[in-house]
C-alpha cells in the first residue's frame, strides 16, 4: 500500500497531532496510577490544560458548535482526523471529550488493556449506536458456503424497556433474529442460542427492574468462542460498584442520565469499549478502537450528540460518584430488608439479599471501588435499585404509588432523591403482556430508585403507603 504524502505544511499539523496524542497518553498513564476517587475529581483535565484554558481550574463549556482553524493545511489535516480536533460539535467538542477520558478511566479501573469512549445524548443514543455497527456491516453471511445466512444477536429478555424495543425494531426491519434469554443465570441457555451467524451478545446487570445478573466471565468466554463481542449494560452498577471490562466484557453501556449524574440536571449516554475486541463483521479500525471508530465514523453521520452544558453537569457529579453509590447503597440494603419482611409485599429482587436469585454472582461482582481504604478490608454493594412486589395484585399496587408523600412517582432511577415506577404501566408498557411475560415482569411491581435521603424516612414513607393498600376500604374504593 502506498504510503500517502502531504503538503509540507500538512504534514507540520500532522507532526503537531502525533505530539498532541503523545502528550494525553503520557496523562492517561500518570491517571491510570490514581485511586478512584482522583480519576473521578480529576479526569484527564490538569494544570497544563487549565493554564490553556484562562487558567479555569473546571472544565471550561466550549458553547461554541464549530472550531476555528489556523489556515487551510490544518483544517485539511484536521478533518481528515490526521490530528486531534474537534471541528464540529456533531463529532467532537473539548468537553465532551474531558467527559469521555474520564468515564474510559472509570470503567477501565483494575483493567491492564486500553479503553475509550464514546459519549452520547441519552442511554438509548449509546445503545443504537454500541450495536448497530455489527448488524450494518454485510447483511447476510454464508452458511458453510451454502446461501445467505440470516445473522442475529442473543440478549438478556430482563432489560430496560427501551432496549427491548430497540432490539424488536431490528428484527422488524431489518429481519435481525432477536434470540432472547429467560434464565440469565443458566449459561447454557446463553451457550444454547449463540452461533456462528451470532453478531453480538448483550446483557444489563443488575438489569432493570428485575436486578437480573450473570456471570460476566463465562458469558465473554462463550462469546469469545465465536469471535463476537460481549456488551454489558452496567447503568445501575456504574464503575464505582463494577467494571465489566476486567472480567472479559468488549463494550459497556452506561445511561449516563441515571447513577452517574445523580443531580438530575442532564440527560446522556455513553459507550466505552477495550481496544482490540473481537468482532467477525466490520473494518479492522472497528475491532482496533471501537470507540473511536463509532464517533468518527456512523456516529458523525447519525448525530446522537450531547450538549457540551449536559456534558459539564455529568462531569461535576462524577467527582463524587463512589461515596454516593456507597451512600445509596447501604440505604437501599435497609429498605431492601424491611420490604422483604412486610406483610404488605409478596417479594423484593435486590441482588443483595441472600434470597435472591443470583446473589453469589452479584457478590461475586459488585464490590465498592477502594473500599479497602474505606473499611479495612473489600465491601460488596449491591446499588440503589430494587423491585417489590405488592400483595393484592395491581389494584393495591397503584394505591401503593399513588400513596407515596415523599418518594417520587418518575420514569426515572439514580437520583439523588428517591424515586418510584410502576413498570408495567411506565417503562416496560409498550412491550405489552407477551414482551413483560417474557422478561418476568408481573403488574404488582414497584421499582424504587433509593436516594441520599435518611433510610428511616424512607421506610417510613414506604410503610405509610403499604399500610393504605392493606386497608379493606382503600381496596375496594380504589
Amino acid at each position: 500500500m502506498t504510503t500517502p504524502t502531504y503538503t509540507p505544511g500538512v504534514q507540520a499539523y500532522i507532526d503537531r497531532g502525533a505530539a498532541m496524542i503523545e502528550a494525553e497518553a503520557s496523562q492517561r498513564k500518570v491517571m491510570r496510577g490514581k485511586k478512584f476517587d482522583t480519576i473521578a475529581v480529576h479526569g484527564l483535565y490538569n494544570m497544563e490544560a487549565a493554564l490553556a484554558n484562562q487558567g479555569s481550574i473546571n472544565e471550561p463549556a466550549y458553547l461554541s458548535p464549530a472550531q476555528h482553524f489556523e489556515n487551510s493545511d490544518h483544517m485539511e489535516a484536521a478533518l481528515a482526523y490526521l490530528m486531534p480536533s474537534w471541528t464540529y460539535s456533531r463529532i467532537a467538542n473539548p468537553t465532551l471529550h474531558y467527559l469521555e477520558e474520564t468515564l474510559a478511566l472509570l470503567d477501565g479501573y483494575g483493567y491492564d488493556g486500553e479503553v475509550s469512549a464514546c459519549i452520547a445524548g441519552s442511554g438509548m443514543a449509546a445503545i443504537f449506536m454500541a450495536t448497530n455497527p455489527f448488524i450494518v456491516i454485510e447483511p447476510t453471511m454464508p452458511i458453510n458456503g451454502h446461501g445467505p445466512a440470516k445473522m442475529n444477536i442473543v440478549a438478556s429478555a430482563k432489560c430496560y424497556g427501551g432496549t427491548f424495543m430497540l432490539f424488536t425494531r431490528y428484527a422488524n426491519e431489518r429481519g435481525v433474529e432477536v434470540r432472547w434469554v429467560r434464565n440469565t443465570l443458566d449459561i447454557d441457555e446463553w451457550a444454547s442460542k449463540i452461533d456462528s451467524n451470532t453478531r453480538f451478545v448483550y446483557g444489563e446487570m443488575p438489569s432493570n427492574p428485575s436486578l437480573a445478573v450473570f456471570d460476566i466471565a463465562a458469558l465473554a468466554k462463550l462469546a469469545h468462542t465465536q469471535d463476537i463481542p460481549l456488551i454489558v449494560d452496567s447503568t445501575v452498577a456504574t464503575p464505582a460498584l463494577m467494571r465489566p471490562l476486567a472480567h472479559g466484557a468488549d463494550i459497556i453501556i452506561h445511561s449516563v442520565s441515571k447513577s452517574m449524574t445523580t443531580s438530575g440536571f442532564a440527560i446522556a449516554g455513553a459507550l466505552i469499549a477495550r481496544h482490540n475486541l473481537p468482532s467477525r463483521v466490520g473494518p479492522d479500525d472497528l475491532r482496533a478502537n471501537f470507540a473511536a471508530y463509532v464517533k468518527l465514523l456512523p456516529f458523525r453521520d447519525h448525530g446522537p450528540a450531547l450538549s457540551p452544558f449536559n456534558a459539564l453537569m455529568v462531569l461535576n457529579d462524577l467527582r463524587t460518584l463512589r461515596s454516593k453509590m456507597d451512600h445509596m447503597s447501604n440505604n437501599a440494603m435497609k429498605v431492601a430488608r424491611h420490604l422483604a419482611a412486610h406483610p404488605m409485599v409478596e417479594g423484593v429482587a435486590y441482588p443483595g439479599l441472600p434470597a435472591q436469585p443470583g446473589y453469589e454472582l452479584a457478590t461475586q461482582y459488585m464490590w465498592l471501588a477502594d473500599g479497602e481504604d474505606d473499611y479495612g478490608q473489600p465491601v460488596n454493594r449491591y446499588g440503589h435499585l430494587m423491585g417489590f412486589m405488592v400483595k393484592g395484585g395491581a389494584q393495591a399496587t397503584r394505591i401503593v404509588f399513588d400513596n407515596l408523600k415523599m418518594i417520587w412517582r418518575a420514569t426515572d432511577l439514580g437520583r439523588i432523591k428517591s424515586v418510584a415506577t410502576i413498570p408495567a404501566i411506565s417503562t416496560h408498557q409498550q412491550q405489552g403482556d407477551a414482551g413483560r411475560e417474557l422478561a418476568g415482569l408481573p403488574s404488582n411491581l414497584i421499582r424504587l430508585s433509593v436516594g441520599a435521603e435518611h433510610s428511616a424516612d424512607i421506610i417510613a414513607d414506604l410503610d405509610q403507603a403499604l399500610m393504605k393498600a392493606a386497608q379493606p376500604a382503600a381496596m375496594t374504593t380504589a
